[in-house]
């Protein structure tokens, strides 16, 4: 199994997306260094941090190790676990049945729970105007959501399977703010049941925790200019 002598460098801002590789990256006990990406500031659109996520979204890594012994970066947040996942032999099954499964609830994430509760974030709490539609929407779209991961979770112990893996890692810090997004926990025993024995492991709640004070720094609901930076972009040369 490989082993990481030079640290990975993340590219990171604490929110769900970030948590899924700072999580990654602290159950694989890797050494890592953090360039916070300030997303309410504009770093993302700083040209050395496009040179490597040219969507302009963190997170994003560099691996001084990658493959052939030469630098890697990886941008997209599902990548870059499948990246961890495939060369440290760690959360990502490489029989093809379970990887088949494990790649569905990550891409299910990726594709859905993710985009969906973050527009219920955005109507819900940083909205401008609050917009009825808008806001009963993704309520109710993130609810669905929950419920097909309950249904998944009551005769499975993680997303994937039996085992703890990078779809579970991915989906975690989705269903953190729940209560921004007008879920209740209680109304989805077996989600409840696999929320709580997530978030004890001790490499999760150390990963949401990573840049917890800078985060604190900028108050979203109440930041226009950060607002305008993350709400109103369009095409760049």
């Amino acid at each position: 199994m490989p082993t990481q002598s030079d640290p990975i460098k993340l590219y990171y801002w604490p929110t769900p997306n970030g948590w899924k590789i700072s999580i990654m990256l602290e159950e694989l006990g890797l050494p890592y260094d953090i360039e916070y990406v300030n997303i309410g500031a504009g770093d993302q659109f700083k040209p050395e941090f496009l040179a490597i996520a040219p969507n302009n979204r963190m997170p994003a890594i560099v691996d001084p190790e990658g493959p052939d012994g030469a630098p890697i970066s990886v941008f997209e947040s599902g990548a870059i676990l499948q990246y961890l996942g495939r060369k440290f032999g760690k959360f990502y099954p490489s029989e093809e049945r379970a990887r088949v499964a494990v790649e569905e609830w990550l891409f299910w994430q990726v594709g859905g729970l993710g985009p969906m509760a973050g527009q219920a974030h955005h109507f819900r709490n940083y909205a401008p105007e609050k917009i009825a539609y808008g806001i009963d929407r993704y309520t109710n779209e993130v609810n669905r959501l929950y419920g097909v991961m309950n249904r998944r979770l009551k005769d499975n112990d993680y997303l994937g399977g039996a085992d703890y893996s990078i779809a579970d890692m991915a989906a975690i810090g989705w269903v953190v703010p729940y209560k921004n997004q007008g879920q209740d926990l209680e109304q989805f025993p077996d989600l409840r049941r696999w929320f709580d024995v997530v978030k004890s492991r001790p490499a999760v709640s150390k990963g949401l925790d990573i840049g917890k004070a800078e985060r604190e720094k900028m108050n979203l609901a109440t930041d226009s200019n950060a607002q305008s930076v993350l709400f109103g972009q369009r095409a760049r040369a």
